[in-house]
């Protein structure tokens, strides 16, 4: 059995005190009960289209479930619950990640500032992709070594280097892997290891 210390007497009759003052000064202490259904009859998400990712911001790779409505417009993106890393929890970029697909200030057009220039053009994306191929092969061309100074067949470049992103599931990083290994790379990075 505990005995009532001096310090626990104290303690309780303060809470007591405290207690009985705010309930006399009109706080009403009894639980309060809210009906969020009566103020909004239907969902916005209702009959959207549910589609789990990851967040693309930093290397912990916590779930979203992105809501889009039928015609693939992004109405809704929220924690998923079932996903083991974050268990729906996000932080304040993941909780804002609604607004990169849904921000009138992103960009809708490729940009393309040439070299030693101070402006962007805007240019097609077939355009921007044909520049970025030749850039890449012109590179790998340049710095492919096929045998290294002992003879031994390497067949690799070394003018290229990659960092890789989080924010890529297995399956996106198991095909950048092949690509970037079909390419003769061996500066290979991940951001999740940086």
């Amino acid at each position: 059995m505990k005995v009532l210390t001096r310090r626990d007497f104290l303690r309780v009759s303060g809470i007591t005190a405290a207690g009985l003052t705010l309930s006399r000064l009109g706080f009403d202490l009894t639980p309060a009960y809210v009906y969020a259904a009566e103020l909004r009859t239907e969902l916005r998400i209702k009959g959207a289209k549910e589609t789990p990712t990851v967040c693309c911001f930093c290397s912990v790779g916590c779930g979203i479930l992105v809501s889009t409505d039928k015609s693939g417009k992004v109405i809704n993106a929220e924690g998923d619950p079932d996903h083991p890393i974050s268990e729906g929890a996000l932080c304040a970029k993941g909780a804002s990640s609604y607004q990169i697909a849904v921000n009138e200030k992103r960009l809708s057009k490729v940009r393309y500032r040439a070299p030693y220039s101070n402006t962007w053009k805007e240019v097609a994306w077939e355009w921007a992709l044909g520049r970025i191929a030749s850039n890449i092969k012109k590179s790998r061309d340049k710095s492919f070594m096929e045998k290294n100074a002992d003879g031994k067949v390497v067949n690799r470049t070394n003018g290229i280097a990659s960092v890789g992103s989080a924010a890529m599931d297995n399956e996106e990083c198991w095909l950048y892997q092949k690509f970037l290994r079909s390419l003769g790379l061996i500066y290979i990075e991940h951001q999740a290891r940086i």
